[in-house]
């Protein structure tokens, strides 16, 4: 971050955090991210939870919802990916302005 956030970045970027703090839905997302070809169907992801359908569905509802996760039906599937500019966002604000040159 080079710049303050603004009220507005702060709340957007809380629902991403808030969605992403949640156990559960941190493994869906990393299920997702390192899934082969970065997508993975929904019938990939509920057998490494001991989660109902329903349980899979909110959790992965509430990561689209807040802009991390997105979507494409296929058929009687859905296949999600992650949004690679909200991850990108989220790690801005984790690093720090100056660390290029910590790391340099």
């Amino acid at each position: 971050m080079r710049e303050p956030l603004t009220a507005e970045q702060s709340a957007e970027l809380a629902r991403v955090f808030k969605a992403i703090g949640e156990p559960v839905r941190l493994r869906l997302l990393s299920l997702i991210a390192s899934h082969a070809g970065g997508e993975a169907c929904v019938c990939d992801l509920t057998g490494a939870f001991e989660l109902s359908g329903p349980t899979i569905s909110h959790h992965l509802k509430v990561l689209r919802d807040a802009g991390v996760i997105e979507g494409e039906r296929r058929g009687t599937w859905i296949y999600y990916r992650v949004r690679p500019e909200t991850l990108r966002a989220v790690s801005a604000v984790l690093v720090p302005a100056d660390a290029e040159a910590v790391t340099a």
